[in-house]
């Protein structure tokens, strides 16, 4: 199984950044919310630590997301897929290594910048962490 040639069938990777845009919204609020209730189930305590229990639950919100249904929220809202250059749906490993390195980009804003002009310029709509990984979004509704 091969992913769709963007050349071929560009209605697959049409508007992926827009809707990756979107659903990384979607997703931020979700992971603002469970970061809150962290906070309320910690009695407050967890406000001292508050980035780091909020990078963590953004990680960890990520990876179960991904590696049980190949999205998180924000990409099921989208109808986006995430899926390996080669077609498969990615694994548990992938998933968190995608997690780690979406939240080191945050961290890097320039590199996070560049990851943002690569999703608008390459042909697959990958960023630098798709890259790496050998990853990318494709729409779920287009015809196959």
């Amino acid at each position: 199984m091969t992913l769709p040639d963007p050349q071929l069938q560009p209605e697959f990777y049409r508007d992926v950044p827009i809707k990756r845009a979107l659903a990384w919204a979607i997703d931020f609020v979700a992971v603002c919310i469970l970061s809150f209730l962290g906070v309320l189930l910690t009695f407050f305590v967890s406000l001292f630590f508050l980035p780091i229990l909020f990078a963590t639950i953004s990680i960890a919100y990520r990876t179960v997301m991904l590696a049980r249904y190949g999205a998180t929220f924000g990409m099921m809202v989208t109808a986006l897929k995430w899926r390996q250059l080669d077609g498969r749906s990615p694994d548990p490993m992938t998933a968190l290594g995608y997690s780690a390195l979406h939240a080191a980009l945050w961290t890097i804003f320039p590199l996070q910048i560049a990851s943002m002009a690569m999703i608008l310029l390459s042909p697959y709509r990958q960023g630098l962490h798709d890259v790496f990984l050998r990853t990318t979004m494709l729409h779920i509704t287009a015809p196959e």
